[in-house]
């Protein structure tokens, strides 16, 4: 069932006369296409730099959904694939945006995080005073790390907690990631891809030389373009969520992204998608999916509606405390979530779903986890938690 007008957030701009009018129903095939989940137009990705500059950022705070929201877009890769893609520095983790660890193009981290992650800093200083930390002893951990992985060193989170304690830094408990957070934030540092399991880090500059310099207005531009073409249609209270950018702000960064984005109405309320977009087919959304927690699917909105039912919120956001459970999607809509349990010769894979599902359809769903499987170069056995 899609979402009734007063689910969605209304805009206090009114949209021009003869803004072109989309039902639910084709503003969530549209929508499915922005997010590279269905064939788009004019855009074919072939590695993760092309997936993530498109996106521009995709929450990547728990590495594993990270990966698989990659290698969802990138039919045939592997795991592997994607972790020697990002030794290439395709693309890079760090805090651009909410205090959330995203996947950047390495090359825009400095000005997103200019952008975006000032807010950040500055609203940090409850956090510090809660954790017994001063600014001043924020700053002297970042020039730390700065000394101590300069000459292109990469230390993982616990060495590096081990350098801020040598220095006489308390590191101990939440001091320590505040303070990895702060020297990113900073942009001092940036997360490196994994040794192993291990987190590690390396000086931004290093590790991403060449960064782009972009003035206040061309930043703005790029971050909406970028946004609405990796998720519209959708509000600008939907932007500003995610970016966490004033409300003034968000209406600038559209303004200055001039005709390449475009107003439509979705059931009355005025969205905001990639113009290009409009070439998209509208066909009905009939695809079976299975995507990782955190990915852009859900997590690109703060209006979830055309996605979610509000009966199925809770079993996705399960006590409201930002962990989100892996989704099973049919036709563009939420209708289950899955689990994986690893061993070092087979990936169980587990599927609790919340609508009935048809044979037909459960025999897809399998199907889709099975490439999950393959993206892990792992067998597959899957069960039903019905």
């Amino acid at each position: 069932m899609l979402p009734s007008t007063t689910e969605w957030k209304a805009a206090d701009v009114v949209a021009p006369p003869g803004t072109i009018a989309l039902s639910g129903s084709e503003a969530l095939a549209l929508r499915m296409t922005s997010l590279l989940l269905r064939p788009h137009p004019t855009a074919a990705p072939t590695t993760v730099a092309d997936v993530v500059e498109w996106f521009g950022a995709m929450q990547a705070q728990d590495l594993a959904s990270g990966m698989w929201s990659l290698g969802v877009r990138l039919p045939g890769f592997t795991q592997a694939e994607v972790h020697a893609a990002l030794e290439r520095r395709e693309a890079l983790r760090t805090w651009p945006m909410r205090g959330t660890i995203h996947l950047v193009p390495a090359r825009d981290a400095r000005w997103q995080l200019e952008l975006t992650g000032v807010r950040a800093l500055a609203g940090a200083a409850k956090r510090r005073e809660f954790l017994g930390l001063s600014e001043a002893e924020a700053d002297r951990a970042a020039d730390v790390l700065g000394e101590t992985l300069a000459g292109g060193g990469r230390l993982t989170r616990a060495e590096c907690v081990a350098a801020l304690v040598a220095a006489g830094i308390d590191g101990a408990g939440q001091r320590g990631y505040h303070l990895l957070w702060h020297a990113a934030q900073r942009g001092v540092t940036c997360i490196a891809p994994n040794i192993g399991t291990e987190q590690t880090f390396a000086l931004l500059d290093e590790w991403a030389p060449g960064q782009r310099q972009l003035d206040r207005d061309e930043a703005l531009a790029t971050l909406a373009l970028r946004y609405f073409r990796g998720h519209g249609p959708t509000t600008r209270q939907d932007f500003a969520g995610w970016t966490g950018l004033t409300a003034a702000d968000a209406r600038r960064g559209i303004a200055a992204a001039g005709a390449d984005l475009t107003t439509v109405l979705v059931d009355g309320v005025e969205a905001v998608l990639h113009t290009p977009l409009l070439d998209a087919p509208r066909t009905t959304v009939d695809d079976v999916l299975t995507l990782p927690g955190f990915d852009e699917y859900l997590l690109g909105y703060k209006d979830r509606a055309l996605m979610l039912d509000p009966e199925h919120k809770q079993a996705i956001i399960p006590g409201g405390n930002g962990v989100f459970q892996a989704t099973v999607v049919v036709g563009g809509r939420v209708v289950g979530t899955w689990k994986r349990s690893l061993a070092k010769t087979r990936v169980t894979l587990t599927v609790h779903p919340l609508v009935d599902l048809a044979p037909a359809r459960r025999e897809q769903v399998e199907q889709a986890l099975h490439r999950y499987a393959d993206f892990l170069a792992l067998p597959p056995r899957v069960t039903w938690n019905d």
